[in-house]
């Protein structure tokens, strides 16, 4: 092994250099085999430190005092007690002498090179690189290894500075000075080394402190490993993780990122604090529309493949700057990100392009596919929004253009989501609602018109909210139907009002007021109705007859045998069916006289005409209100007609004043509801008419 002041100088003896008196004292004494005398190693000038004095720089990382010789095997002083007598070193003079004038010189020679081959091959031999480097950042030796991993030779690289062969930017500063004062023994880095041909190959460092024999830093020690094939593995796993495997387009995660990124006031840059609230940032969130039916009818790998073309051409027209971000958000929803969006109308543009580059036919596996594309819009400052907010809304909004038809885009508006997010709230309270016990019922008179006598009630629920007061059905029958909770409620309202019947028939036995109760469809598919109507019955004591369910024309003719089932079972128990809003649905008037029904309820939407005077009290041509209003008294007529020939009775809804009731009983229609008669209001209502004998006419 080359000295350790010298060495480049060992392996190339054409160079040599002025040793400096710090290095000097690295050369230890031994004998010469030859001549027994005191002199450098073994076939060469005195260069550098016996083999001994390396063994003892890898023992124990510190450089020997040249007095010093330590043992290749344990490490321990030469002259030391525990090696006397073991042949080596005899007994030392007492003086204080060397203690070498009774060595075995043969014998130490042999263990100083065998010291030394065990060094050399655990340097050169070694698969990691290595590398001696002297306090101007110089290299003093390399091994093979270290030299392979940069495309060099080993010759080449000595005297090399650090900074040829590894990028000095990015390096510990800190650390590196620690290390070098002596502060610190080691530290790791990763870096990028540079390779011969040109390319960069990322390491692993390690830089260890060695030590002189007075503990003062002296050289560093380089321990490089080759990570290049971690670092690609682990740039693949990151791409993996950041993009869809099927379109190769960002996925939710890194479109996240970069919404964070948008979305995070610039502090760091210069100009004024108040220009990070002008930076805006804009999302256009589209769905294919239709998408399920194409891997219903075709299968999932047309699909799969209509994703990928879809995700091409929005790649090569949204994606080609720093300030748009296209990406796969799941299934076959995608999102275009704008991140320094210069207003709505931009973002409006954008979302109209993306319908057009969308609905040219796709050629897909030798089918030619159209689709549509519905678009949410959201564009607004970064300091008013947040990532998760963006995109909640940019999805609301989303769902906004395909319930106003699809194939179109839409603006996010703040009035439209605060009615979303009241409606949101307000099906998350339902079920804790009807526990709470905040339900109540009203009930309205269906009035007979040819006696003006109250025959029956309509039970109406209402909801008496803490936060946001008496609430009509419109408001949460819809959302009780989209979230189930209907069935709980529809049992409480219909348990409710027979048990108030039952009270009614108590106190006024003569009149048997029947009550009408609304029956969701959803409450036939999700509950036994007939058991649950039976239940309410056997509890509340009230007689079948007394009970009438009201449900929808579409509910009840829509497809499916179970609500006729259900109906006809109720039927047969005596309970009365009425048709609800009959004449907005199917109209399928050949098949009502196979219903189970007995009374016909006619839509608001007939009784308006009603509201004008009698065609006889007007002279002259009719205009065109009269026009209506006699279309509508005839197709009222015919209706109430076809209805007592099947045997039905009919009732009318809305009825304001005495000109509609008159020209309604006109018609032959049986029953009547109405703000004439009486608001809905608490069941004392209907008392207190059932005691006068007569209804209790509001709009007189």
């Amino acid at each position: 092994m080359p000295g350790q002041n010298e060495g480049a100088d060992a392996h190339h003896p054409g160079v040599r250099h002025e040793e400096s008196p710090r290095h000097r004292h690295l050369a230890s004494p031994v004998l010469d085999p030859a001549s027994g005398s005191a002199g450098g190693p073994v076939g060469g000038p005195v260069a550098g430190p016996a083999p001994g004095a390396a063994t003892a720089l890898s023992a124990c990382g510190t450089l020997a005092e040249p007095e010093l010789l330590l043992c290749p095997t344990c490490s321990a002083p030469l002259t030391g007690d525990a090696h006397r007598g073991r042949g080596l070193i005899g007994n030392g003079p007492a003086d204080g002498g060397t203690g070498l004038e009774g060595v075995g010189t043969d014998r130490l020679l042999a263990a100083l090179r065998a010291s030394e081959s065990r060094f050399r091959a655990a340097f050169c031999d070694a698969v990691i690189g290595m590398a001696l480097i002297d306090a101007e950042d110089r290299i003093i030796e390399v091994n093979p290894a270290f030299a392979a991993l940069i495309g060099r030779s080993v010759g080449e690289l000595v005297r090399t500075h650090l900074h040829e062969i590894i990028d000095p930017e990015g390096m510990p500063d800190r650390l590196f000075s620690e290390l070098v004062r002596g502060e610190r023994e080691r530290f790791r880095v990763e870096k990028q080394l540079k390779h011969r041909e040109g390319h960069t190959v990322w390491s692993k460092v390690t830089v260890s402190l060695i030590r002189d024999g007075a503990g003062e830093p002296l050289y560093t020690l380089a321990l490089v490993e080759d990570i290049t094939e971690q670092r690609r593995l682990g740039d693949r796993l990151e791409y993996q993780a950041l993009h869809d495997p099927l379109t190769r387009l960002p996925n939710r995660a890194y479109f996240f990122e970069r919404l964070d990124a948008a979305c995070l006031a610039p502090t760091d840059q210069p100009g004024p604090v108040e220009s990070s609230d002008e930076r805006r940032v804009g999302v256009c969130y589209l769905d294919l529309d239709g998408f399920a039916a194409i891997n219903e009818a075709l299968g999932h790998h047309i699909g799969d493949q209509l994703l990928i073309a879809v995700a091409t051409r929005l790649r090569r027209g949204f994606d080609g700057r720093d300030t748009h971000l296209v990406a796969r958000m799941g299934g076959d929803e995608f999102a275009v990100l704008v991140t320094d969006s210069l207003g709505s109308e931009q973002l409006t543009e954008l979302a109209t392009r993306i319908l057009e580059v969308l609905e040219r036919p796709f050629d897909v596996a030798g089918h030619r596919l159209v689709i549509t594309a519905s678009v949410g819009v959201v564009e607004r400052s970064v300091h008013e929004t947040t990532p998760t907010d963006l995109v909640k809304d940019a999805d609301a909004t989303l769902y906004w253009s395909k319930a106003d038809g699809r194939a179109r885009w839409t603006l996010y508006d703040p009035d439209r989501g605060a009615h979303q997010l009241t409606r949101q709230l307000l099906a998350t309270a339902l079920r804790p609602a009807l526990e709470r016990g905040e339900f109540t019922i009203e009930y309205q008179p269906l009035v007979g018109l040819a006696d003006g006598a109250v025959h029956g009630a309509e039970a109406l629920v209402r909801w008496r909210h803490p936060g946001y007061g008496t609430l009509s059905p419109d408001r949460f029958i819809p959302l009780a139907e989209e979230t189930g909770a209907i069935v709980p409620l529809g049992t409480w309202v219909l348990e409710e009002s027979c048990r108030q019947a039952r009270q009614w028939l108590t106190e006024f036995p003569e009149t048997e007021t029947f009550v009408s109760v609304n029956l969701a469809a959803r409450q036939i598919w999700d509950s036994d109705i007939v058991a649950d109507v039976a239940r309410a019955l056997e509890r509340t004591g009230l007689p079948a007859r007394l009970l009438q369910l009201e449900i929808t024309e579409s509910a009840l003719l829509g497809p499916g045998g179970r609500p006729l089932q259900a109906l006809q079972a109720l039927a047969d128990m005596g309970v009365r069916i009425a048709i609800d809003d009959f004449g907005t649905g199917y109209s399928n008037l050949a098949y009502l006289s196979r219903l189970p029904v007995h009374v016909l309820k006619l839509d608001g939407t007939f009784i308006e005409g009603f509201r004008e005077p009698a065609p006889a009290d007007r002279p002259g041509l009719p205009e065109l209100g009269s026009r209506r209003s006699d279309a509508d008294e005839q197709i009222v007529g015919a209706m109430v007609q076809l209805a007592h020939t099947l045997g039905l009775t009919v009732t009318a809804e809305g009825i304001e004043s005495a000109a509609q009731a008159e020209r309604l009983r006109l018609t032959g229609c049986d029953t009547a509801q109405g703000w004439y008669f009486a608001r809905p209001g608490e069941a004392e209502l209907v008392a207190a008419i059932l005691r006068e004998g007569r209804p209790a006419l509001d709009g007189r």
